[in-house]
């Protein structure tokens, strides 16, 4: 099925009291399963938005098949951020770990780490990053900080204990995941594209027959609002995901105090975000089972 653009798209806010007549949004509340992981279902533990603050995590990271972190796990991509997630991450027991990136991830965006490459839309761009960290809130941060990151090329060489996918996809235990970072524009930071037409031809790459999907963005009206009552998710993904790709879990971060899980009645919406709205990694992360497609075993994926 064909997704269009909504006449709302640059206001999703608007856009939601529009869609919010004919949605169902069901908030759900389940603990984290108590029991051993089934030889018959394939366990995923989610968590987001981590910032590098893993070491003042103070939860037990439930274990699990899969481990999904759906992005923003530097502060803004220096590569000695990337490395101590890579340590953090390579401790974890988990047999599989699937990483997004997020607007933080500033050295994984071509954007910024190549004076003369393609914008995300597709159009051909002049400027230099340093021209685009000009342009672009600090957020807190030190100048320098971002620099250093832009600068840093190769980080992304150094998530050596995950399976890191951009528009990608990957198949664990007969599940199809696909992982992409792109989100609508949002203080102009790593993997921003403009609502609308180029956002969804960021979402036309996902394939009809995803499982799970992990976005960084969340889709408008599940785990978006944020505090000034604003909504930041997107509309596109909203329609992508319920009228042509239909997976049975979308994960996602991004918007910190949307963190839970929720419902349209055929699709579960999980906004993994560890990080709550002061930046403190409150929050446990998500953990769902899936049970294994018809003729598979873990024994076909060591």
């Amino acid at each position: 099925m064909n997704v269009g653009v909504h006449h709302l798209t640059s206001n999703p806010t608007e856009a939601w009291r529009e869609l919010s007549r004919f949605q169902r949004v069901i908030k759900v509340h389940v603990k984290a399963p108590k029991s051993d992981v089934l030889a018959n279902k394939v366990r995923f533990v989610c968590m987001s938005d981590t910032h590098s603050l893993t070491p003042h995590i103070k939860f037990d990271i439930p274990p699990g098949d899969v481990f999904v972190h759906a992005g923003d796990f530097t502060r803004c991509g220096r590569e000695e951020e990337v490395q101590e997630f890579n340590n953090w991450i390579g401790e974890l027991p988990h047999k599989h770990k699937i990483v997004i990136a997020g607007n933080h991830e500033l050295s994984f965006d071509r954007t910024f780490t190549h004076p003369l490459g393609h914008s995300p839309g597709g159009d051909r761009c002049t400027h230099t990053g340093l021209s685009v960290l000009d342009q672009i809130p600090t957020l807190g941060l030190p100048k320098e900080s971002l620099e250093e990151a832009i600068q840093a090329r190769h980080a992304k060489d150094a998530l050596t204990n995950c399976t890191y996918l951009q528009d990608q996809g990957v198949m664990l235990y007969g599940l199809k995941i696909y992982g992409t970072p792109w989100q609508p524009e949002f203080c102009k930071w790593a993997f921003n594209v403009p609502r609308g037409e180029a956002c969804l031809r960021k979402w036309e790459q996902i394939p009809g027959d995803t499982d799970v999907l992990v976005t960084h963005t969340p889709p408008v009206g599940y785990g978006d609002l944020c505090c000034s009552g604003v909504r930041a998710g997107c509309v596109e993904l909203l329609a992508t995901v319920q009228q042509r790709v239909r997976p049975r879990y979308h994960v996602f971060g991004h918007v910190h105090e949307g963190y839970g899980i929720t419902t349209d009645g055929k699709i579960i919406y999980i906004n993994a975000s560890t990080c709550d709205l002061n930046y403190l990694p409150t929050n446990p992360p998500i953990v769902f089972d899936v049970a294994l497609p018809a003729g598979v075993t873990k024994d076909h994926f060591p």
